[in-house]
């Protein structure tokens, strides 16, 4: 296998694709929950199976951790590439300006689907229902959303603790040594250990939805500041130590055994098929059920980077159009994916066949307007960095009159 050390100026391409995998998956688990075994989504389908639970609980495990850990590397490496003031513009731009432009129109989408679903319920009349509460700090609907304001924090705290642990640190040298330490077959136990405290301290906490989502209100949770935050310091660290990623490859398939035993192992054990969405209360139970859980977390998150670095860490023109295109599709997908699954519940397909109609029309859509409203115009250049030129067709030659 060819090094994966490589400048901090190149680009890395088998982790941008997966960054980009890991936001499109995310219109898969989505579109499985108007399936799932048990009510748990605005738009539950008659058609349901536990594949559906299994598959979202896999995705579930892994796909937030990967993308923050990513995310970090990134950002450590944006602030080495542009410097301070460069990384805060950009992150102004990219991050904190989409949730400001998409997140009301986004909403007002949510909003009119659970709307058409009351209709539906109410047999094709608008129910009577007391106005909703006012948002506050505390019940926010970030929706799906949510991602780019924890980002915003993670960004904000990371570098409001660079000055004094830079001046602890001079040079990096410690915190170099520690990652180099860290990364090893034990890499899941010890970033686990935090987040498996944080979720036993969490009020109610099902073990099957595993990390609890930060889409309600500004402050997020302690279990998911924990876990996406411990994920992003380990991507900033890693870019410290790019020489690790090697390392990290070769041990792809401890980390695969690893995620796939302890995955399975939390999902059996929080109900599997028949899902138990009652939180456990044995202390001891739970306790056990966390630290299963969040080592399955960090075994699945570097088993992802392990397999991609091994396999797929060179250049795709078809992985970086969908990496490029990722960011734009899931910020618009939630009320596609929506519409999609209240579309078809009248018909009487199998599950599956919702499931992939749902993917792949809203997908479908997402991209077709990335492609024709985004890449190549100033919204390219405003999401992804860069704006894509159409690409002229090549002049006819001139025929040259024979002599």
């Amino acid at each position: 296998m060819s090094s994966l050390v490589s400048s901090p100026a190149d680009r890395l391409h088998g982790l941008d694709a997966l960054r980009g995998g890991a936001l499109l998956l995310g219109v898969v688990l989505h579109a499985a929950l108007a399936y799932f075994p048990v009510t748990i989504w605005i738009v539950p389908d008659s058609q349901t199976s536990p594949v559906a639970g299994a598959l979202f609980f896999a995705i579930h495990l892994f796909r937030m951790t990967t993308f923050f850990l990513l995310a970090g590397l990134f950002a450590h490496m944006m602030l080495g590439r542009r410097g301070l003031g460069g990384f805060l513009k950009d992150r102004l731009s990219r991050i904190a300006g989409p949730l400001l432009v998409f997140w009301a129109p986004l909403f007002a989408g949510f909003v009119a689907v659970l709307i058409w679903m009351a209709v539906i319920a109410n047999g094709g009349t608008m129910p009577e229902a007391p106005p909703p509460p006012p948002m506050t700090v505390d019940n926010f609907p970030l929706t799906h959303l949510w991602f780019l304001w924890v980002l915003l924090i993670l960004y904000a705290g990371w570098l409001l603790l660079r000055l004094p642990l830079g001046l602890a640190d001079r040079g990096g040298r410690l915190a170099d040594r520690l990652t180099g330490a860290l990364i090893g077959p034990w890499t899941p136990a010890v970033l686990a250990a935090p987040l498996a405290i944080a979720l036993h301290l969490t009020p109610d906490w099902i073990a099957f939805f595993g990390i609890p989502t930060p889409d309600t209100g500004l402050v997020p949770n302690p279990a998911a500041l924990t876990a996406f935050g411990t994920a992003f310091a380990a991507g900033v660290l890693l870019d410290r130590r790019r020489d690790l990623l090697d390392r990290i490859a070769r041990l792809w398939a401890p980390f695969t055994v690893m995620a796939l035993g302890t995955g399975t192992a939390a999902f059996v054990l929080s109900g599997g098929a028949t899902p138990d969405l009652t939180p456990a209360a044995d202390p001891a139970v739970k306790a056990g059920m966390a630290a299963l859980y969040a080592f399955a977390v960090f075994a699945a998150t570097f088993a992802a980077v392990a397999l991609v670095l091994r396999f797929a860490a060179g250049v795709s023109p078809v992985r970086r159009y969908l990496a490029d295109a990722s960011y734009w599709i899931y910020i618009v997908h939630l009320p596609l994916v929506m519409v999609g699954q209240v579309l078809l519940l009248g018909l009487d397909w199998p599950w599956w066949v919702k499931l992939a109609a749902v993917v792949a029309g809203s997908t479908a859509i997402a991209l077709a307007s990335y492609e024709l409203l985004i890449r190549h115009s100033f919204m390219g250049r405003w999401l992804n960095g860069r704006r894509v030129p159409w690409r002229r067709s090549a002049p006819a030659p001139v025929p040259v009159p024979a002599e």
